[in-house]
């Protein structure tokens, strides 16, 4: 690529930064580690897991630069097509779970935008609201099958809009003060004893939580030969991409610290399955009541939340499964059966299996009592399974540096072999860590949930390719 075409580090970092960080992951943080205290999380985070991630995954994107399809390709190159299969089917298993949740969170976000309060939506039957998700489910796997994927420019729309409104919460937040000295803000204690967490069983069965927020960097690794000399500039954007993720969740968290006390959210299992499942809608609501605004930021952001999740619910039916599927390398490991395609191009038993996994999530939380019980078991579900995609990016490095002198980079994490090593297992121990002990739930159905859901999905991907072998016998016997 010509230089004059090449981007500047500055741009990789809002390019990056836009992709990864949301205001979602500042909530999560402030509800499941007792407010401002998640600051200490955060710097920890960020320094010993984000950093060296990112940088791993600008080598790994620099060595295999004419390859597109991620982390599936680069175990293809580095460890065979076998196991480049389950690469690709753990990604796509992942989202199980994940489109599980959207269908939930859009009607979450429909039901703040038209009745603007919690109490509404929270108090409908578990049983009806599960019904509704499924329906809501179904009909955007009908769109999926149909090839009609219009919502896929949407989720690019509503993911910047949210972006967006995320920064501009925290600066007006900030400047709430001074406008309206009587809003009514919380008094925050930042002496030492109150920034510093409990390291109890609570706090590292949790910590999914943050591993989740942080992840998924490997979506800009067709970036990294697009740098300006990218030797400097990758690793100058990454870092500044933490920079400026860990000051949004710093003061994002003091923000919320302003209009949410803690003691309130863990006063009691409701009040904070309510928080994780509100918090977002009433941060924006106590916002508007600063300025006068009245509902108006409010609806905004449900509006825009809304039209997020139903979007990311078709690309995420759609995507993962293409990615699995319309690799030839993999094709070999699945069934043909997986393989057939309607008139629209569409992979139909793919969708049907979807519907099948995900349909059972969704009907099983029918017996979970409350709405806002549903969505916060959703949301440490998906922090327990999403992460089990990156343990992959973190099996890719450890290939690619063991192969340091047979596969050349442009770009190189760092050249001592020890040390790459190093981060490269640290990463890979402490995301399966914090994945297993995000499992532990003091709910023994959440815990179940949180066991059986990886399981069952590895013990499928594990199926596939025994079944496609016995059907090639089978043919060949023929």
């Amino acid at each position: 690529m010509n230089d004059s075409k090449k981007m500047t580090w500055y741009t990789l970092a809002f390019i990056a930064f836009s992709g990864v960080w949301g205001f979602g992951n500042v909530l999560n943080g402030f509800v499941y580690f007792n407010g401002i205290q998640v600051i200490f999380s955060w710097v920890l985070m960020f320094a010993l897991y984000f950093v060296p991630y990112a940088l791993m995954v600008g080598e790994l994107g620099s060595a295999f630069k004419t390859s597109g399809g991620g982390v599936s390709s680069w175990i293809h190159n580095t460890m065979g097509s076998k196991i480049a299969y389950y690469a690709g089917w753990t990604y796509w298993a992942c989202h199980i779970t994940y489109i599980a949740s959207k269908g939930s969170g859009g009607l979450k976000a429909l039901s703040w935008a038209v009745f603007r309060n919690a109490e509404t939506y929270d108090t409908f039957p578990t049983i009806g609201v599960q019904l509704a998700t499924l329906v809501v489910f179904l009909f955007f796997c009908w769109v999926a099958s149909r090839g009609l994927n219009p919502l896929k420019k949407l989720a690019t729309v509503a993911g910047t809009s949210m972006f967006v409104m995320s920064i501009l919460y925290i600066l007006l937040m900030f400047a709430a003060p001074v406008i309206n000295p009587n809003g009514g803000y919380v008094a925050m204690d930042f002496s030492m004893k109150n920034l510093i967490p409990q390291f109890n069983v609570g706090y590292f069965t949790s910590l999914s939580i943050l591993v989740f927020a942080v992840g998924g960097c490997e979506k800009i690794s067709p970036y990294v030969n697009k740098v300006e000399n990218p030797a400097k500039g990758f690793p100058k954007g990454m870092i500044s991409l933490a920079i400026m993720v860990v000051v949004c969740a710093i003061l994002g968290t003091i923000a919320m610290g302003m209009m949410f006390d803690p003691t309130v959210i863990n006063g009691s299992e409701e009040a904070f399955n309510s928080y994780v499942s509100n918090g977002s809608y009433w941060a924006f609501q106590k916002l508007g009541q600063y300025y006068g605004l009245g509902d108006i930021l409010l609806v905004l952001y449900a509006l825009c939340n809304m039209i997020g999740q139903f979007a990311v619910l078709v690309v995420s039916i759609d995507a993962p499964l293409r990615m699995l599927l319309d690799n030839e390398d993999s094709k070999e490991f699945v069934p043909s059966a997986m393989l057939k395609k309607n008139e629209h191009g569409a992979y139909v038993n793919g969708i049907k299996l979807i519907i099948v996994l995900s349909g059972s999530i969704i009907l099983i939380q029918s017996f979970v009592p409350g709405a806002a019980a549903v969505l916060a078991q959703l949301t440490k579900l998906n922090s327990v399974c999403m992460p089990l995609r990156y343990l992959w990016v973190f099996v890719a490095y450890l290939a690619l540096r063991k192969a340091y002198d047979t596969i050349p980079a442009e770009y190189r994490f760092v050249k001592n072999q020890a040390v790459a090593k190093f981060f490269g297992a640290w990463c890979f121990l402490l995301t399966a860590a914090c994945c297993i002990l995000g499992m532990y739930s003091t709910d023994m159905f959440t815990m179940a949930l949180n066991i059986i859901t990886p399981i069952v999905l590895t013990a499928l991907g594990m199926i596939m390719p025994r079944l496609a072998k016995r059907e090639r016998e089978r043919n060949s016997a023929k």
